[in-house]
Parts: C-alpha cells; structure tokens; sequence
C-alpha cells in the first residue's frame, strides 16, 4: 500500500520528522533573526520577518524533496516525495493565513467596540480599509486552497494508480480473495483518498498548534483565573488539551465496535455483489433464495451498524456542542469583570478553538478513521497473500457468524 507509492516508506517517515524538527529548531535559535536573503520584501514592500518566514519554509521542504529523489530511482517519487512536500507546505501557508485572521478579528472587533461606543470614533477610511484586510487575505487563502484541492487530486489518483498496478501485475495471487475485484478497484481509491486527507487534517492539526499555542498562552495572560480552579499559568491551553483528551477518550470507547462491523459490512456487501455479477452470466446462480439470504446477512450487518452509531453519535455530537460552551465557562470570570476588550476577547475565542479542535484531531476524524481500518484490513489480506503470510482469522469467519458479532 505504501511501499507502491512511496520509496522506502519507514525510512521516508522518520527522516520528514526528523528533518521537521531540525528545521523547528533551527529556526527557533537562529535563522529566525536573519532578514530577507532574496530582497522580495524590498521589491513588494511587504513585511520582511514574514517573507523571510515563507523563504525558510519553502527552502525546507525543496531541499527534504530534491534530496530524496536525489537518493531514489523509485517511479513514484516526484509524486509521493515533491507532492507531499508541497501539500505539506500548501498547508503550512494556510495556518499562516489563518493567524493573520485572528489578528484582524482582534483589530476589527476593537474598531466596532469602540465604533459603538462613541460616534465618529471610527472613521470610514478605518473601517472600510479593514474590510479590504480581510478581502486581501481570504482572496489568498480561497487561491491557495483551490490550486491545493486540485494538486491534491491528482495525488491521491497517482497514488491509487501505484497500488492498482502493484495489484493487476500480482493479480494470480491475488485473485482467489474474496472480493478481490473490488479491493483492486474501489479499496484502492478509497485507501489513498482517506489517507491525503487524514494526513493532510493531522498536519494541519500539528501546525495549527504549533502556530497557535503561544498565541493562546499568550493571551491566557488575559484570564487571571479560571471558575473553581483559580489561577493557572496558561489557562486556557490547559483548558483546551484536557477536555479534548476526554472527548477523544470518550469517542474512542464509544466507537470501539465500529472497525470491525465496517469491514465485515464490507464483506457481506462484496458476497451479494459477487452472486449478482455471477448471475449475469450464468442462469443457475443468483437465485432469488440465495440472494435473499446473502441480502439478509446485509440487513443484519447495516442495522448493527446503525445501532453503534446511534450510541456513538450521541456521546459526538453531545460532546461537541458542549464544547461551544467551554471557552465562554472558562472566561466567564473575566468576561463577567470587564477584563478584556471585544477585540481581544475573538482572539481569544477563535485562538481556542483552533487549538481545540488541533486537539480534537481523533474526535473529528474518528468516522473516518474507522472507514479507513476496514479499507486497511482488507488490503492487507492482499499484502498477506502476496507475501505468503497467514491471514488474519476475519478474514476466514463465516458470514454468519459476521453478521452476528
């Protein structure tokens, strides 16, 4: 799965980390205090510290890529190494953009505080050039997210056409699995899609809290104390961090019965298809007994599906509409005492649930996740096969006895 895409995946993983984390802390102690080395900002006039915070970036991850592809020969490899760079870095300029917002909420919702407050406080000029900040930004970011959504696309197909041919060239081994016609054609798509996306919200999420962080302990300098607790240096991170690891907790007991009911789902809609397809071709099979039974064995499954999701989407959605009201129980002190402005009290608010929701990256991804284990499960029969390796005992429960468990 990994391995048709990606040279030497393991290696390929810890060497993007390790690399990361060079570059975080070379920044962090040194390169942060040099200035513009291509005079960009001299010729636009922009913010030089911010420029040059782009440069280093995009010097990072062109150096990671064109090294990689330097040491492989792998077919793959501008794809799986350039176009992860660059989906990677696509990323990282939208959280940047996303900080730039938080801070113009801050200025704005100042000029309408004080907008409201006394008449021609605010001039029109004042206004409406903050609006035009606001236009400015969200034009980029809506570019850069349209050109990323199309990159991607054509990623994660050139990732499916790695593991469709790694398949068809080993389909004599492949071919006695059940379902396998639908493994090579739909699991492939499915695997690759979910996994740019999951990847892609997980960067997100890891760079969103690296960009925000500070922001909100900063700001946490604001809450001189929090509803029972008292004071607590950093307030609000803290807040953040411990009811996302419990509503990731909470999500993960609840959901515990979901991977395996989606991958037998999986099978007993690829038995019913299969018999059909049979039936095509040949009047003796796809008899109305037969497919009566096999659709039964679909019944069953998709109603205890609906049955865990009832109980899983109710600790969910509970969870997550509670959440709304934890920023506002966690200020309510301050906000109660007038101890910030309208302005501050946005960032404040939207800084947290950036950080929140980085946090949350399982409870909002769980549905997925659980999608792709099954995907995962199947495929790695074909693995398993391919290599001569036992298959998992799933993989040889009768359908009865799936749709039962």
């Amino acid at each position: 799965m990994f391995q048709s895409f990606f040279p030497n995946p393991r290696l390929f993983l810890i060497t993007a980390g390790a690399w990361a984390l060079f570059c975080i802390l070379f920044w962090a102690l040194i390169a942060s205090d040099w200035t513009d080395p291509i005079g960009i900002a001299a010729l636009t006039g922009w913010d030089a510290n911010r420029v040059w915070r782009y440069e280093y970036n995009a010097i990072c991850y062109l150096s990671f890529a064109l090294a990689w592809m330097r040491m492989t020969n792998h077919k793959w490899a501008v794809w799986s190494v350039g176009g992860s760079a660059l989906i990677v870095f696509i990323t990282w300029f939208q959280v940047q953009l996303d900080v730039m917002i938080n801070e113009w909420f801050g200025r704005f919702y100042d000029i309408i505080q004080r907008a409201l407050t006394e008449p021609n406080a605010v001039t029109p000029e004042e206004y409406y050039a903050e609006l035009a900040t606001f236009l400015y930004i969200a034009m980029i970011f809506i570019i850069s997210a349209v050109l990323g959504a199309f990159f991607t696309s054509h990623y994660v197909f050139r990732w499916r056409t790695a593991m469709n041919d790694r398949y068809v060239d080993l389909w004599s081994r492949v071919r006695h699995k059940e379902g396998a016609s639908q493994r090579v054609q739909e699991d492939t798509m499915r695997f690759a899609a979910i996994m740019e996306g999951l990847g892609s919200r997980f960067i997100d999420a890891v760079m969103t809290l690296i960009a925000f962080l500070p922001i909100l302990w900063a700001l946490s300098e604001n809450v001189p104390e929090l509803p029972i607790i008292g004071q607590v240096p950093g307030a609000l991170v803290w807040v953040a961090l411990l009811w996302s690891i419990g509503g990731t907790l909470l999500l993960a007991v609840a959901g515990i019965r979901l991977p395996g009911l989606e991958f037998r789902n999986q099978r007993v809609e690829a038995a019913f298809r299969k018999e059909l397809v049979l039936g095509e071709e040949n009047e003796v099979r796809a008899q109305p007994v037969t497919l009566a039974e096999l659709f039964g064995n679909v019944r069953r499954n998709y109603f205890r599906l609906y049955l865990n999701y009832l109980y899983f989407n109710i600790a969910r959605y509970g969870y997550l509409q509670a959440g709304v009201l934890v920023p506002y129980l966690a200020l309510g002190p301050t906000i109660i005492a007038a101890g910030f402005t309208l302005g501050v009290l946005q960032q404040v608010v939207r800084a947290f649930g950036r950080v929140e929701n980085s946090f949350q990256f399982l409870v909002n991804s769980w549905t997925t996740i659980v999608e792709l284990m099954s995907i995962y499960k199947r495929l790695q029969a074909f693995e398993a096969a391919i290599a001569g390796d036992k298959l998992a005992e799933i993989e040889f429960e009768p359908e009865s006895q799936a749709t039962a468990s």
